[in-house]
């Protein structure tokens, strides 16, 4: 879900066209299906209950346009790491992506046109921001607070994308800053950098991009890196006019890009499960950083002390270049904030006027873990105290009957798009509907046991990859080590796995697998 507040846009990167906000015109509160969140997640949700002919469905969107986090993010040279025609629908194909490697305006308006394309549009209802959900075991139903009312619905499909709430650090004095401060999702475009001191807090995905934008423009620019990444080049470039017309009039050609995209990326995935090969891979990323910083102690001081792949790898052609920049300096981590400047832990101090945080998202610990409750009444948050965040296929939560969430636990492949994941969740979900309309059940949930075995099959897995065993500590890993994010095999295994088998589940009515019971939290964890 978006935030509820009024997002900042910037008028280079707003769309052109006029957006439909309104949603259905009936003022009905129950539906059988509600989605939360109306980013690729829940577009991706609507339209596959349309395809299979569910209609009897209503996405809450607290934002005032569909997109999700390509709607939020709209900092200087905001894109995607994931080349366009993999970073897109495999049911909505655009051949008239400009580059290889889409931004930020072009990806909200293909998010926009699949919307509209598709009828989703008139599906949502926008500036409605949900609280809290609970599960009525005596109903069979989701009730939903809102700050539009109750809602009720017989499935929840909960999409609000784990890019979605900023991460701020708790540093000492954060509050005693006078200047102007923001985080990266939450641009400040009325704030001009022009001639200013400005501090960046982070080194991660967004601060790659961003810092190269803004280093001509700001008269000095205080980069504070915790811990440096591994960079790779970005092999971008404009697609000519002519290719797109190709892809439009034939869409083999589109559809054989975007499998060779696939291929490629499948094969790396194999280095991310097997830490030698990566380590081979790693000479690229060496080669780039030495090829674009010359100056030795530079270059030592963005070299990481991990095997690539451990944390989420960048691509950049003009990240290192603007580290050369003679107003830009780069420090250890931020220590502590001034009211006029960021003191580090190296001791260095800068004298700013604006801080950034280009410091991610809560990937750890999900908002929605915190409003969704159980038919007893305890979250999912506490289902997870003292151990590490579950899901089975990332999907479905035991204990929890028609519930289903969005690139939950251990769902993502670290060298995929995760588009496909989002299509093949979609889908599971819509099967799932299906399913419980032709079996009469009310509800269902994921059995225990199939719960703890698939859990235990993907920690045993992540064990040798990169991701666990790569000597780095990523948003990846919990506080106790425990990796909460990643699929550990390859993409085409995660979409033979991500079906829904109604024998994993056990359901409530008249169906085969009729059975009334709601699980108790020892039988979940057990």
């Amino acid at each position: 879900m978006a935030r509820l507040e009024s997002i900042p846009t910037c008028s280079a990167t707003a769309p052109a066209q006029t957006v439909r906000t309104g949603g259905p015109t009936d003022a009905r509160r129950d539906f059988r299906v509600l989605v939360i969140g109306a980013g690729p997640s829940g577009v991706a949700t609507a339209i596959a209950l349309r395809t299979a002919g569910i209609s009897d469905y209503l996405v809450l969107e607290q934002g005032d346009d569909v997109g999700g986090t390509w709607r939020e993010n709209t900092y200087p040279g905001c894109g995607c790491d994931v080349p366009s025609h993999w970073y897109s629908y495999s049911f909505d194909p655009n051949p008239y992506w400009s580059r290889f490697y889409g931004r930020q305006p072009e990806i909200q308006r293909y998010f926009q046109a699949s919307a509209r394309r598709h009828g989703v549009y008139d599906d949502i209802r926008f500036g409605v921001r949900v609280t809290g959900a609970r599960w009525d075991p005596a109903r069979q139903r989701w009730l939903v607070d809102t700050t539009d009312g109750e809602y009720t619905a017989n499935v929840l499909a909960a999409a609000p994308g784990p890019l979605h709430e900023p991460a701020i650090p708790e540093l000492p004095g954060l509050d005693s800053f006078t200047g102007t401060s923001f985080h990266s999702a939450r641009w400040d475009h009325r704030h001009d950098l022009s001639g200013r001191r400005v501090a960046v807090i982070g080194t991660g995905a967004s601060a790659i991009q961003f810092i190269p934008e803004i280093a001509d423009r700001v008269a000095e620019l205080h980069v504070f890196q915790r811990t440096p990444s591994w960079v790779l080049p970005k092999l971008d470039f404009p697609i000519p006019r002519p290719a797109q017309f190709a892809f439009r009039a034939v869409p083999l050609t589109e559809r054989a890009v975007r499998y060779g995209i696939y291929a490629v990326h499948e094969a790396i995935g194999v280095a991310f499960r097997h830490e030698a090969l990566m380590r081979r891979l790693q000479h690229a990323a060496r080669l780039h950083l030495f090829a674009q910083v010359r100056d030795a102690e530079l270059r030592a001081a963005l070299t990481p002390r991990f095997t690539l792949g451990c944390k989420r790898i960048m691509v950049s052609n003009s990240y290192y270049p603007a580290l050369r920049r003679p107003n830009v300096h780069l420090h250890a981590a931020a220590a502590e904030l001034a009211p006029g400047a960021v003191l580090g832990t190296d001791g260095s101090a800068a004298e700013v006027e604006t801080v950034i945080f280009g410091t991610g998202f809560e990937i750890t610990s999900p908002p929605v873990a915190r409003y969704v409750f159980d038919g007893a009444g305890r979250s999912l948050a506490e289902h997870w105290s003292g151990r590490a965040p579950e899901a089975y296929l990332g999907t479905a939560l035991a204990g929890f009957p028609n519930l289903f969430i969005f690139l939950g636990p251990n769902i993502a492949p670290g060298h995929a798009s995760v588009l496909g994941t989002i299509e093949a969740q979609a889908r599971y979900v819509a099967d799932a509907v299906g399913t419980m309309a032709r079996k009469g059940w009310t509800s269902l949930q994921v059995r225990p046991d199939v719960h703890r075995r698939f859990n235990d099959r993907v920690q045993r897995a992540l064990g040798p990859t990169v991701y666990n065993s790569g000597g780095c500590a990523s948003y990846y890993l919990d506080g106790a080590g425990h990796n909460v994010a990643n699929w550990p095999w390859s993409v085409a295994r995660l979409s033979a796995n991500l079906r829904f088998r109604a024998t994993d589940y056990v359901g409530s009515g008249d169906g085969l697998y009729s059975d009334h019971r709601q699980f108790r939290p020892e039988e979940v964890n057990a």
